[in-house]
């Protein structure tokens, strides 16, 4: 009867500019950034949530956005004290910081670390200059190495870098001359992921030309993972490698199931908690816009929208975590975090392997190679068969 591990997640809204691809909760920066009142904000939204914590002390924290390094390292070292002063903190806290190689100043990684962040998360995405001028990147390539630099002279060799592939007019040979130059640069942790046109972005209302056909993106994938392989960069997630001891700790907290607070304009959580001896999960959201989240903890009994879980989406919102790490998990695992028996998910689990796309040794249970090539049909057999998220899963499959 324990709970899972607790993170935190802070979200800030703020980028120089909206990349096309982005479908993320970010705006473009208008006037003078608002340190003092947001820092002050999200501390008072923790403080709201403190009582979900029930004993536990976080694990990680992740700075998301948006673009937090738009933020001082001062305005973060008030944010990560302030943290201190109201939940624990485990020893070996993960700190991420997401950073655009556009946003640093030089030198300011020192300032970073002196504040308290441990781990970076650097978006590259890609170092061919026509792809970053495509992608509406800001920064160019001799940015991403600047502050690589900048990394390692400030100790900070624990990060990561995202790069993209499937880019616009992309060959498999561009593909993974993107991945050597990253690699030259020693990441501890890289997220290699694949273009998608999001709803809602300016790629999907305007596709870029160019963009390969599925055979050739799954050509990109297959060259770069075994490149990845060969620099001993591990696939442990979907989309995410790492060197042995550096995978991503906040990450993997959301996909075992973990529990997560989320803080900042647009922050999602989950919580777990006990009431008369069963398991209950509740996920909160708070308002995407900045001015409606300022004002929404000025009320006279502020608390982020909340819902309880039915039971029924669990199984699904489980697996489609679950199922993306290369290990899987274990049916144990799967009754601790979410409070029900196996067998609600034993049978069609058993039908998915039959048909290839689920294995298990023993009690572990995991994605084959075609299955994890096939996630979202996979995942549609777990799709409680009502309302709008069955739905949307449906449309999703069928598009891939």
């Amino acid at each position: 009867m324990a709970l899972p591990p607790l993170s935190l997640y802070v979200h800030f809204p703020w980028c120089v500019r909206k990349c096309p691809y982005c479908d993320f909760n970010s705006h473009a920066l208008q006037g003078a950034l608002p340190e003092a009142e947001y820092v002050a904000a999200l501390l008072r939204d923790l403080a709201l949530q403190s009582h979900a914590v029930q004993g536990r002390s976080l694990q990680s924290i992740f700075l998301g956005g948006g673009t937090p390094s738009l933020f001082s390292p001062a305005a973060l070292s008030r944010l990560l004290d302030g943290v201190r002063g109201l939940l624990d903190r485990a020893a070996d806290v993960e700190v991420t910081l997401e950073a655009n190689p556009g946003t640093i100043e030089r030198g300011r990684f020192a300032d970073y670390r002196g504040a308290g962040i441990t781990r970076v998360s650097l978006g590259a995405q890609s170092f061919d200059p026509d792809q970053l001028q495509r992608l509406g990147r800001i920064h160019s390539s001799a940015d991403t190495e600047r502050a690589v630099d900048e990394l390692h002279a400030a100790g900070l060799t624990n990060f990561n870098l995202d790069l993209m592939y499937g880019l616009p007019q992309q060959t498999v040979a561009q593909a993974l001359a993107d991945l050597e130059r990253a690699l030259a640069l020693r990441p501890a942790h890289l997220s290699h992921y694949q273009l998608t046109l999001e709803p809602g972005t300016v790629f999907a209302g305007r596709p870029p030309a160019g963009m390969p056909d599925t055979d050739r993106s799954a050509d990109m994938q297959l060259a770069c993972q075994q490149r990845l392989a060969q620099g001993q960069y591990l696939q442990y997630e979907v989309s995410a490698y790492a060197r042995p001891g550096a995978r991503c700790r906040h990450n993997l907290n959301y996909w075992q199931f973990g529990d997560y607070l989320g803080i900042g304009a647009g922050a999602h959580g989950k919580c777990s908690r006990f009431e008369d001896g069963r398991l209950l999960i509740e996920r909160s959201v708070q308002p995407r816009e900045r001015r409606r989240y300022l004002a929404s903890l000025q009320a006279a009994a502020p608390q982020p929208a909340t819902h309880a879980v039915p039971s029924a989406e669990l199984p699904f919102e489980y697996l489609l975590n679950a199922l993306r790490l290369n290990e899987g998990f274990e049916q144990c695992e799967f009754e601790l975090r979410t409070g029900l028996p196996f067998a609600m998910v034993g049978e069609r689990l058993a039908h998915a392997r039959q048909r290839g796309l689920v294995d298990n040794s023993g009690t572990r249970w995991f994605a084959s190679a075609r299955g994890l090539n096939f996630l979202n049909d996979l995942l549609a057999d777990f799709l409680p068969p009502q309302g709008p998220l069955y739905a949307q899963h449906r449309e999703a499959a069928h598009s891939n």
